[in-house]
Formats: C-alpha cells, structure tokens, sequence
C-alpha cells in the first residue's frame, strides 16, 4: 500500500486523496494541452519556422557588426603597426615599458628601455609606437 501524504476523507481504503489529485490536475492538462494543438498547414509551417529563426539570424548580424568587425579592423591595424615597425622607433609595449627599438628581427626585438639595458620581446607585445621624442 502507498503511504497518504494527507488524511483521505471518503476514498476507501488504499487510495491516496494526494495522489488521486495530482493525477486529476495532470490529465487536465493534458487533454487541453492536445485541444490547443490543430494541424498547420504546409506552407503556414515553413513560414512559421521561418519567422522562430528571424531572430536568432538578426542577432548574429548585430553581433558580427558590433563585436566580431570592429575586433578584426583592430587586429589588422596591429598588425599593420608590427610590420611597419624600423629601428629607432620609441615603443610602448602591452606590459607597460617604454624604451627605443635597437634591433628587429622575424618574430622578436630587442628594445632599450635604459642606456645599455636591452630587452627581448616579442613583436606581439608592443601596442603602441609612441612619437619621436616621447622617452627622455
């Protein structure tokens, strides 16, 4: 026998009153949830889907122009600055030391942030080339 969760009033012995509700509001439900739903027609259900994806299609658009273009325009110009980079440039790089470029080469630069004091870096880690004159 299943335990009763509530005291049965007038049910007979073995049937739960909790039970016995919760499979009436369930069956309520269902059947109007199968009354609600009528047979589209083909065209009605392209069109429909059609219109459910509109949105999503609109919000990539929005992204790809706000985020995604402006991002890549970005990227272009840095790497445009990298390529054009000569010795004597006066750099700022993305971990915040200033100093004159003394040396290029494929992928990295030796930069002189002091009077004989030369770093490597990367060429990816300079952000900025500052105007001549800017590091005293």
């Amino acid at each position: 026998m299943a335990a009763c969760f509530s005291v049965p009033l007038a049910y007979p012995a073995g049937v739960c009153c909790f039970s016995l509700f919760i499979f009436l509001e369930f069956s309520v439900f269902i059947s109007s949830a199968f009354a609600e739903t009528a047979p589209a027609a083909a065209g009605g259900d392209m069109q429909s889907s059609l219109m459910g994806m509109l949105p999503l299609v609109l919000m990539f658009v929005v992204l790809y122009f706000v985020m995604i273009r402006p991002q890549m325009k970005k990227a272009k110009e840095h790497k445009a600055m990298i390529d054009a980079l000569t010795k004597g440039d006066e750099v700022a790089t993305a971990g915040g030391v200033l100093g004159k470029v003394s040396k290029l080469g494929d992928s990295f630069i030796s930069l002189e942030i002091s009077s004989g004091v030369e770093v490597q870096l990367q060429r990816s880690a300079v952000i900025q080339v500052l105007p001549k004159g800017s590091i005293k």
